[in-house]
């Protein structure tokens, strides 16, 4: 059977990671992002990949690259933004673009991926908020919040939800907790992914 994923953010970091994963698997992977060059080299380490430069918070972009992929069983939406540096240092420019990208990027991905996996009742949906400072760490809580709300609707419908919480993880580790919550509970939605923690060193007494 031919199963096809799509994957936001996947021109770099764990989206591409993702994506390069997926095709390794056999999955048809269709990767989008904003930026030609990243998809092109995600592109390059990964068959079965069809890459588009798409934003993905754009619902009639996403909408065509859908009408080109077909059915979806899974989906990763990974696509991530940051704005370090102190909160009152962010202008409120920054700070919506942030939002936009992962908040209104999360919305408009479900949207237009979540109700054909409902009407097929089956399907694989990954929401990972991603990025750094404080605004990308309210965008992720929003995220959180949504993903609770969908799940109070349309769960119990044949279509696994999942949040991604990546708490400093490698993209590696991010990945390998999001396979193994697929054989959890399906009301338990949300997905943490631990850093590994080096054992703290010998010391040594003195001579």
């Amino acid at each position: 059977m031919r199963r096809t994923a799509l994957v936001t953010g996947a021109a770099g970091g764990l989206g591409a990671l993702a994506a390069r994963r997926l095709a390794a698997a056999a999955w048809d992977v269709v990767a989008v992002d904003v930026d030609e060059a990243g998809l092109a080299a995600t592109a390059l380490r990964s068959p079965n990949t069809h890459v588009r430069t798409c934003d993905a918070t754009d619902p009639a972009a996403l909408a065509d690259v859908l009408a080109m992929a077909g059915p979806v069983h899974r989906v990763v939406h990974a696509a991530a933004a940051t704005a370090p540096g102190p909160v009152l240092a962010q202008s409120p420019a920054e700070v919506e673009r942030v939002l936009r990208t992962i908040v209104l990027g999360a919305v408009t991905v479900v949207q237009a991926t979540l109700p054909g996996m409902l009407d097929r009742g089956a399907g694989e949906l990954f929401l990972c908020p991603g990025g750094s400072g404080p605004p990308a760490s309210a965008a992720a809580a929003a995220v959180a919040a949504y993903a609770d709300a969908l799940w109070a609707e349309r769960g119990g419908q044949g279509v696994t939800l999942r949040c991604v919480h990546a708490d400093g993880a490698s993209h590696g580790l991010v990945l390998d907790a999001m396979d193994r919550s697929l054989a959890r509970p399906a009301a338990r939605i949300h997905v943490r992914a631990r850093p590994t923690r080096r054992p703290p060193a010998l010391i040594r007494a003195p001579r």
